[in-house]
């Protein structure tokens, strides 16, 4: 039972609640480091680690903001977690792969202030208040969350790529063919919300 609810919550966070391509959470790294597959498989596992240990210490955070009665402070205890976390992914990053962190740019030190990232920990509190495994559902629901986000940079990124090569008209160049297309695939992942996960 437990495993089933588990798969539905991956299921549902990776197709029908894709936070790129459904809720339009996380467009900037989307669409900025989406031109080279490799950098978007970089970014991409990047955002799911740091949204697995977003998850997994927002959840903690806010068990303690809750028992000090102050939960009013969670978007701010919840930006400074996610901060945190994105230092430590950068400095590895800058230490263990430098081409990696070279080509991500600007892109991600932006993981801060992803709103994926931050969407998923309000998410996994509003969604799974309730829930007797909360802690684990936050945690599987914030993996899930990164990999659809994973998977809708790298489909697009090798959109983008054969796009490079296609004969496009003039005017449709740049930003506005990557938008159509950006659009196109949104298209196509909502006709998940239709089935139940």
């Amino acid at each position: 039972m437990l495993l089933t609810r588990l798969l539905m919550i991956s299921l549902g966070a990776i197709f029908a609640e894709n936070f790129v391509l459904v809720k339009f959470l996380g467009i900037c790294p989307f669409l900025g480091v989406s031109k080279k597959t490799e950098t978007a498989f970089g970014m991409g596992f990047a955002v799911v680690f740091v949204m697995v240990c977003a998850s997994a210490l927002t959840w903690l955070v806010n068990q303690l903001l809750v028992l000090c009665n102050i939960e009013y402070l969670q978007t701010i205890a919840f930006i400074l977690v996610i901060a945190v976390l994105v230092q430590f992914v950068e400095m590895f990053l800058r230490k263990n792969i430098p081409p990696l962190y070279n080509s991500l740019g600007i892109y991600l030190p932006l993981i801060t202030t992803n709103c994926a990232v931050l969407g998923v920990a309000i998410l996994n509190i509003t969604k799974f208040a309730d829930s007797t495994t909360s802690f684990l559902d936050s945690v599987v629901y914030g993996g899930a969350a990164g990999l659809g986000f994973t998977l809708a940079i790298i489909l697009f990124a090798g959109v983008r790529e054969r796009l490079e090569n296609a004969d496009i008209p003039e005017f449709l160049k740049g930003m506005p063919i990557v938008l159509i297309t950006a659009s196109l695939l949104s298209i196509a992942f909502m006709g998940f919300s239709g089935m139940s996960f």
